[in-house]
């Protein structure tokens, strides 16, 4: 171990080699060292465990619904009050034009989150799925985060596993993982206060788990957030995943410091800098050894440092996507869209191996490094 430069690093070192786990005080010791080469050489060395050079990312779409919501979350610039000028709000047909509007051949993922709709009735929501379904049955709907299938339990008076069973008849696939911001109550009170809870936010993964869909968790930080909060949040995510082995990916949300209150209040312009990115998805890879996949969202983060991040840790990179308006609405400077040949370049580039998958991470293509040819 001579590129190592921090000793206190040397029992995590052996434990990473032999796969073992680490503690909450092991993982804190790797958000606080200075010996940057060896956490990158860590969260590498994870990584090449799981999937070797693979690199995975998906020809998808984004589509928010609806703009409008009643939640107030401080961090957003997305939201709009019902009868402003910027508000939308699409009925299920025209959700289904929406898609046609964007779609392109190969598309096989769709991914919504939208605005808490202080009006819509429950049955709107099916209904949007089944119509969508019926109009695109090759693509994988990925919809409703845990914040709103929560809202969706009280418009509907049902349980929220009930929400999920019904909507997984109606023809959903997988859900997302955003709602979740950061775990801690000091935290949550400032920047979600109305928002599902944490606990309830485990509740409805695990929920979703047990009937065997797929989820993703998230993790907003860059704000007012601890190192501490932040692996504290890591750690829970940690916990579930034991029990239920539901998660696909974790995906760390880089905080966007434009248009919103959380941002003015804090008098905070500067947006996250690449070292903590890096070291935020490092740290996320070796702590939470039971995760398929990091990603590495490169709507946050932007495409190059998404490229170097394939060094530290990252195994996904997201998608095409087409159109993404929540992160740019908050000051987001990358693209609206990546093409597949683009996101091909990017891995390769980086002397990875590109893999396009779908929604379930079922691998459609395995392309070669830069100058092969793919493989089927």
């Amino acid at each position: 171990m001579k590129w190592l430069r921090d000793p206190g690093l040397a029992p995590i070192v052996e434990k990473v080699e032999a796969g073992q786990r680490l503690t909450f005080d092991e993982g804190m010791q790797l958000f606080h060292t200075r010996d940057l080469n060896t956490l990158m050489r860590l969260a590498d060395l994870q990584k090449r465990q799981l999937h070797g050079d693979k690199v995975f990312f998906v020809h998808s779409m984004r589509l928010e619904f609806t703009n409008i919501c009643y939640v107030g979350c401080t961090f957003c610039a997305f939201a709009a009050r019902k009868g402003e000028e910027r508000a939308w709000d699409y009925d299920p047909d025209e959700v289904v034009a929406q898609v046609g509007r964007r779609y392109l051949p190969g598309i096989t993922e769709l991914h919504m989150s939208s605005g808490h709709h202080p009006n819509h009735k429950w049955e709107y929501y099916p209904a949007m799925v089944q119509k969508l379904r019926e109009a695109y049955p090759d693509l994988q709907v990925k919809a409703f985060t845990a914040a709103e299938i929560e809202h969706l339990s009280k418009i509907s008076k049902k349980p929220t596993r009930e929400v999920l069973a019904e909507l997984q008849a109606a023809g959903l696939s997988a859900m997302p993982g955003g709602g979740a911001e950061i775990f801690a109550d000091r935290v949550r009170k400032q920047v979600a206060k109305n928002k599902v809870k944490a606990e309830k936010w485990l509740q409805i993964h695990r929920e979703a788990h047990e009937l065997g869909m797929r989820t993703n968790a998230t993790m907003l930080y860059g704000h007012i957030e601890t190192l501490e909060e932040r692996l504290d949040h890591m750690h829970r995510l940690r916990e579930l995943q034991d029990q239920t082995g539901g998660f696909h990916a974790f995906i760390p949300l880089a905080f966007q410091p434009l248009g919103n209150t959380l941002a003015q209040n804090l008098g905070k312009t500067e947006y996250t800098t690449g070292l903590d990115d890096l070291r935020n998805l490092a740290v996320a890879r070796i702590y939470l050894d039971n995760f398929p996949h990091i990603k590495g969202y490169w709507v946050m983060i932007g495409s190059e440092l998404t490229q170097v991040s394939l060094d530290w840790g990252v195994s996904d990179i997201d998608g095409t996507i087409q159109e993404e308006h929540i992160a740019h609405a908050a000051g987001a400077t990358s693209p609206m869209a990546l093409s597949q040949a683009g996101m091909v370049k990017m891995i390769q580039s980086a002397g990875r191996v590109p893999v396009l998958r779908d929604a379930y991470y079922n691998e459609l293509e395995v392309f070669g490094r830069a100058g092969e040819e793919a493989a089927d």
